[in-house]
């Protein structure tokens, strides 16, 4: 299940919780949200994994281009030696074997910074998404706990009052 979706429901859950009078306290029913943490402990593995395959891609994107790197050269290689009987065109192909090569390097090169920039988009989108997720959780969590005390300070009060009635 996509986090995001996760987070939207967990906003949700709190966005129809009881308010209480005066205050920017609201009474949120636990059984909401409890499952709700428990699928976002299962989803961000999922969006740790994707990240992970992200960056394998990128590892065998990077191997692929440094291959076709190799054969680009390899190629322009046999195609000098081939071509070695006259100064001209001996001149000309080691020329064109270093263009090939300069292109070559270029084209590893930018595919090498497309991938890392992909990966670097990826991560940074799952890192802010990541980040507004435990936002949420802590918020819900502050909010719990706020409650508690204040049923805490409520049911002492009620207790005193009893006793000294």
């Amino acid at each position: 299940m996509d986090i995001l979706h996760l987070v939207d429901r967990l906003e949700e859950v709190v966005r129809e919780s009881t308010q209480l009078p005066f205050s920017g306290l609201r009474l949120v029913d636990e059984r909401r949200i409890w499952p709700l943490l428990d699928q976002m402990r299962i989803s961000i593995p999922d969006e740790v994994r994707n990240a992970e395959r992200v960056l394998r891609e990128k590892e065998r994107i990077l191997a692929q281009a440094q291959e076709e790197a190799e054969r680009v050269v390899s190629l322009a290689r046999n195609e000098a030696a081939r071509i070695t009987a006259e100064h001209v065109i001996v001149q000309s192909a080691e020329e064109r074997a270093a263009a090939i090569r300069e292109q070559a390097t270029r084209e590893a090169e930018a595919i090498r910074n497309g991938a890392d920039d992909y990966a670097f988009e990826v991560l940074c989108d799952l890192e802010e998404d990541l980040k507004k997720a435990l936002t949420v959780i802590e918020n819900g969590i502050r909010a719990i706990q706020e409650e508690r005390e204040k049923r805490a300070a409520v049911s002492a009060a009620g207790e005193t009052a009893e006793s000294g009635a």
